[in-house]
């Protein structure tokens, strides 16, 4: 059966007619229009709650989460959980605002910029923003934050502002939308706590298809 014959069962079905430029320019004025959807009460707060709220539902969803209160502590709190953690090997994204970082190459630790490999040990990116409803990091792809590094080592490290932190999804989308003129990146990760499953004899399992470990280092003073 051709392509037009299975169409031209499903509009018989639906018993519309050949001529569907009405609904075609419904459609067209709906997505034009952007409506949102109905937003989740938990997710319409001021905020400073907001953040609260993203703090809270990231550690519930197994995420580790560090406070700081300026971008000029990043690099030594980045280097210090490495090393508590006898990580010895960093792989991050080529964005300014990380390589332009204090970095004070002491220690044994490598740091290089370049997409992950499998077998690297710890990652280092940044975040777009985060979504409170959920505790959820949204990423996306671009010539300086190549996906790999969200998915192939086994400890993920993310660089995440509170004054990018949105309530509901709807509104994360939107903030997308307007800084890429409309323009979407060609993936859009969303990341909520470590990579998990629990599908082998219904026992979690951490890292099944990714990180084991998320550290997110948010940024209170930007």
């Amino acid at each position: 059966m051709s392509r037009a014959e299975i169409f031209n069962r499903i509009r018989s079905g639906l018993r519309t007619g050949a001529d569907d430029q009405q609904r075609r320019d419904a459609v067209q004025n709906r997505l034009q229009a952007k409506a949102r959807n109905l937003i989740p009460a938990r997710a319409q707060l001021p905020h400073d709650a907001c953040v609260k709220l993203f703090i809270d539902m990231a550690e519930e969803s197994a995420a580790e989460l560090i406070e700081l209160q300026h971008r000029s502590e990043l690099a030594a709190a980045v280097e210090h959980w490495l090393e508590e953690n006898g990580i010895a090997q960093l792989v991050m994204a080529s964005d300014e605002n990380l390589t332009s970082l204090n970095w004070s190459g002491k220690g044994t630790l490598v740091r290089e910029e370049r997409v992950a490999q499998a077998g690297d040990e710890a990652s280092l990116t940044n975040a777009f923003c985060g979504i409170a409803e959920t505790g959820t990091l949204m990423l996306h792809s671009g010539p300086d934050s190549p996906t790999t590094l969200n998915f192939l080592p086994d400890i993920h490290l993310v660089v995440l502002s509170s004054s990018t932190i949105v309530g509901p999804y709807e509104e994360a989308w939107q903030k997308l939308r307007n800084a890429t003129d409309g323009v979407m990146p060609r993936t859009v990760n969303l990341i909520t706590g470590p990579s998990r499953s629990a599908d082998i004899e219904q026992r979690l399992q951490m890292g099944a298809h990714g990180p084991k470990q998320l550290i997110i280092f948010l940024l209170t003073d930007e």
